[in-house]
């Protein structure tokens, strides 16, 4: 199994790498997500990040994750820092405890870490992909998000109706397309001309 806060850290730089490459007016793209703009995909992973950890620091995000806003602030990438520092600092406190609380239930950090990989990931690659960056998501970091935390996939799925249907891939398909296509993700999804 992979390290959950390794994999934290692997999604936290390819999230901030997606954030850097968007252009000034790239926010309002389409995305794999078809209901969310760059921005909106942007506003909930960043709120995401907080949401996971708000039980460990006893403080909600500042907003709705799934009812983001279109519009980012005036430093998106400056606002993104911020908010993976506060995460990975949230997750790291709990490492030598037997289990951190998350809205998900008591868990340990390293796998609390690894769901926070998990939501980090898809959607640094939602935001590269919709504003046509050639920023592939690393098979190492698709696979073992995927080892430890496939089963979340399913289970908020099945629960909350947070993720599409699973999408069929063909053979063959490497761990990032497999990841993706679990997630309820096109791999092969371009924004259109």
């Amino acid at each position: 199994m992979a390290d959950g806060f390794e994999l934290l850290a692997g999604a936290h730089a390819y999230l901030l790498a997606a954030a850097k490459g968007v252009p000034a007016d790239g926010w309002g793209s389409a995305t794999p997500c078809s209901e969310w703009t760059a921005g909106q995909v942007f506003n909930h992973a960043r709120l995401d990040q907080l949401a996971l950890i708000m039980k460990i620091v006893d403080v909600p995000p500042p907003g709705d994750p799934f009812a983001p806003e279109a519009a980012v602030g005036a430093d998106p990438v400056a606002d993104l820092e911020a908010v993976l520092k506060q995460a990975a600092a949230a997750w790291e406190s709990g490492r030598s405890a037997q289990s951190v609380l998350t809205p998900m239930g008591p868990m340990p950090a390293e796998a609390g870490a690894a769901v926070a990989a998990l939501d980090a990931a898809v959607h640094a690659w939602d935001i590269a992909r919709g504003t046509g960056q050639d920023l592939p998501m690393d098979d190492g970091l698709a696979a073992g998000v995927a080892a430890t935390t496939g089963h979340v996939i399913t289970f908020v799925r099945d629960s909350f109706g947070k993720f599409a249907p699973e999408v069929p891939v063909a053979d063959g398909a490497g761990p990032a397309a497999r990841l993706l296509a679990m997630a309820g993700r096109d791999p092969l999804w371009r924004p259109r001309a």
